[in-house]
């Protein structure tokens, strides 16, 4: 019998998006000045604007990449760049997880690309990305936040491809290095990594996108939250802080009040290095229970931030699939009521699987916390007390 744990995390803050606010966080914090400003004040368009360069800054994007604040969040400025650039040549879209596959949905059923590859693989797997012609157009999730399986690397882009690469990274940027040289289009939310609000994505245009947009019309309408082309060329103001639409400043300030603690902490390999460090704790106890095993066979595969456990074994299996699938929900809801972590069940589309989120904003000592009551609520539950 496993003796239940007396540590408890002091932040029990593990969602994969919203995810946990960063260490210190508090309301009052925030720089206030721009509430009830208009967002075309000067003031305000230069809090956005100071925004976009400081993640320029942070991320090391390239001086002749443009980065701009979108509605929608990672969602608005996904498809923003789908719309604006698909249909110009023939196009993949790679899926292995929930949110892929609603790009392959938006490329088949709502653009229907008329020469289009689509590449899957089941949840914890990626597909095979050499398939992938270099002539073609690729959108990609980069890490599959449902999954935890994410690329390795991106040898499978050539350096002078004619096609866009189109990288939805929002579980990776502030987690991952971003090979910026091979990527086109990089899209994020504010919720993800740095654990801030939600609605504002940010949308990342190498050169030869914003060509493409500049020489391209598609043939399907645009609504108004995807026009970034003004008389001709790619409309250069949306990357200096003046948005499509109105932003909410508070969740400006608060993105602001995260990048200035990223900064603040060593930047972004001070983020990745939490990151790596929070993931291999989950690793590392995922290994020591032989009723658990990762979602992601392959190593190299592995996410260092959503991390994906799902559960194994003679028990485990001798239970219904109902009863299989109730095992992490009744862990993570005990223990949810019990306040020691709140929204780590997995993505209800995965295979039944708890779901810790590894990202910078989270705490080393709270994940350790963590890790001995799961133990103990699996213990529980096969004995038959939960």
């Amino acid at each position: 019998m496993t003796v239940q744990p007396t540590l408890r995390p002091e932040r029990p803050f593990f969602s994969s998006g919203p995810t946990a606010k960063i260490p210190g966080w508090s309301a009052d914090k925030l720089d206030i000045k721009s509430l009830g400003r208009s967002h075309r004040s000067s003031y305000a368009k230069g809090r956005l604007k100071y925004a976009i360069d400081l993640t320029k800054e942070l991320l090391g994007v390239p001086d002749d990449y443009l980065v701009g604040i979108m509605p929608g969040s990672d969602t608005g400025a996904l498809e923003c760049a789908m719309w604006t650039m698909l249909g110009a040549r023939p196009a993949t879209v790679a899926a292995w997880e929930s949110f892929g596959n609603v790009w392959i949905q938006d490329a088949a059923k709502q653009l229907k690309l008329p020469d289009l590859q689509v590449l899957e693989a089941g949840y914890g797997e990626i597909p095979d990305l050499t398939q992938i012609p270099q002539d073609n157009d690729v959108v990609f999730t980069f890490n599959g936040t449902t999954s935890g399986a994410r690329i390795p690397n991106l040898d499978w882009l050539a350096a002078d491809r004619p096609g866009l690469a189109i990288n939805d990274a929002t579980s990776a940027v502030f987690a991952m290095d971003m090979d910026w040289a091979k990527l086109d289009v990089t899209t994020f939310s504010w919720q993800k990594v740095l654990g801030g609000e939600a609605q504002h994505g940010m949308l990342i245009l190498s050169p030869k996108a914003a060509q493409r947009i500049a020489d391209y019309d598609p043939a399907w309408p645009l609504p108004k939250l995807f026009r970034i082309k003004k008389k001709g060329a790619i409309d250069t103001s949306i990357f200096e802080g003046a948005t499509i639409n109105t932003p909410s400043m508070l969740a400006t300030e608060d993105y602001i009040f995260a990048l200035e603690w990223v900064k603040s902490i060593g930047g972004l390999k001070a983020m990745i290095d939490r990151a790596d460090a929070n993931a291999k704790l989950v690793f590392d106890f995922i290994d020591s229970k032989d009723y658990l095993r990762n979602m992601v066979a392959d190593p190299a595969q592995r996410t260092n931030t959503g991390v994906c456990m799902v559960f194994q074994g003679e028990w485990y299996d001798s239970l219904s699939a109902e009863d299989q699938a109730n095992v992490p929900k009744k862990i993570a809801s005990t223990l949810e009521k019990m306040h020691i972590g709140y929204d780590f069940n997995g993505y209800r589309d995965a295979p039944p699987s708890l779901r810790i989120w590894c990202g910078g904003s989270v705490e080393q000592e709270d994940i350790k916390r963590l890790l001995p009551w799961i133990d103990w609520a699996y213990e529980e539950l096969k004995a038959g007390n939960l």
